[in-house]
């Protein structure tokens, strides 16, 4: 055990955390996303949400400030309404990243083409609609 890391980072995800290098993305997956088809590397953490999980990453893992949208979810469709975890995940990462703003808004085939090139894809048993995210690393300023 160590102090100040939250029990919900595993050892698996703090070292794929901590192997990214700056411009590698990590995608937190809600549940019904097809995270073992499309990763390179795989790393399970069911029974949690991704917002607790982000939470718990975002203290320790800077975003890519030399991009304009470092945090990316998955285009709306026509009647979509905007999911309440959207507000949660951006107050959240505010907390740390005072200048973020917004999110990229990709389509969906997008969205999972970039979830097959990012460095890691963290699987959840989150139910959140739309709760997918992906997260661009930065460099420690």
């Amino acid at each position: 055990m160590l102090r100040g890391i939250p029990a919900i980072l595993s050892p698996e995800l703090l070292k794929t955390l901590m192997e990214m290098g700056h411009g590698d993305e990590i995608v937190l997956a809600d549940g019904n996303f097809p995270a073992a088809s499309n990763a390179q590397r795989l790393i399970r953490s069911d029974g949690h949400t991704i917002a607790a999980l982000l939470e718990a990453i975002i203290p320790f893992f800077p975003l890519d400030y030399r991009v304009e949208r470092p945090a990316v979810v998955m285009a709306l469709q026509d009647g979509d309404q905007q999911p309440p975890v959207w507000e949660l995940y951006k107050q959240t990462i505010q907390s740390f990243e005072s200048d973020f703003r917004d999110y990229d808004y990709v389509e969906r085939f997008a969205f999972y083409e970039r979830a097959r090139n990012a460095f890691a894809i963290v699987a959840t048993g989150d139910r959140a609609f739309k709760g997918n995210l992906i997260l661009k690393k930065g460099v420690v300023r």
